[in-house]
């Protein structure tokens, strides 16, 4: 479970970290001439669409896997760490290629603050982090507990580090390669679940 817990944690700071998850919400807010208090509670309002639809996901899974846990006793011990391993393959796989949420440029124009607001929320909510969902999956064959310990943790990590990475890149005291961060995710959270896959492997 420490495994779960650790690379859940892990998992959802970076996803906090994702620049195309916050970064649009400052660049129409500065457009638009909003005050650095409007733009943090816009940022609140997506990050709770997004962790909401991201739950939700999980919830259903950690459902499958409590049945399956049942079920299959080879799930817990051999079948679930092997999905984690084999989804780090492909997202190590596939970093290169990776895409998240973009705002398109037909929301930057609108001049409604309601419809950007609304295309903002709407957009966060279709695009929930499928990354985390794998956890779900596991927790759900181990314990209850367990299942809405994570959907707490992602939900106050991955908000809360959204709301202070806006506040700080609005104030220009962030000096990051954005760029690189954004480009190496998904190798990083490969190999996250690659190493939480292999350490439940072991640890029982």
């Amino acid at each position: 479970m420490f495994s779960i817990i650790t690379g859940s944690v892990l998992l959802s700071f970076l996803h906090a970290l994702i620049p195309n998850h916050w970064l649009p919400v400052i660049a129409i807010g500065r457009r638009e001439a909003w005050s650095l208090q409007e733009i943090t509670r816009v940022t609140f309002q997506a990050a709770t669409a997004h962790a909401a639809s991201t739950i939700l996901i999980g919830l259903v899974l950690s459902y499958i896997g409590t049945e399956l846990a049942v079920r299959v006793d080879a799930f817990t011990h051999l079948v679930a760490p092997g999905i984690l391993i084999a989804l780090g393959l492909v997202f190590i796989y596939r970093h290169h290629r990776h895409k998240h949420f973009h705002v398109d440029e037909t929301f930057k124009k609108k001049t409604s603050r309601s419809r950007i607001i609304a295309a903002l929320l709407v957009a966060m909510f279709f695009s929930p982090c499928m990354e985390i969902e794998a956890y779900f999956l596991l927790a759900g064959a181990k314990a209850p507990w367990l299942v809405w310990l994570l959907a707490l943790l992602y939900f106050l990590i991955s908000t809360t580090g959204m709301l202070l990475l806006v506040r700080y890149a609005y104030q220009g005291l962030l000096k990051l390669n954005w760029h690189s961060l954004e480009h190496n995710a998904g190798i990083i959270t490969g190999f996250t679940l690659v190493a939480t896959g292999i350490l439940t492997l072991f640890i029982q």
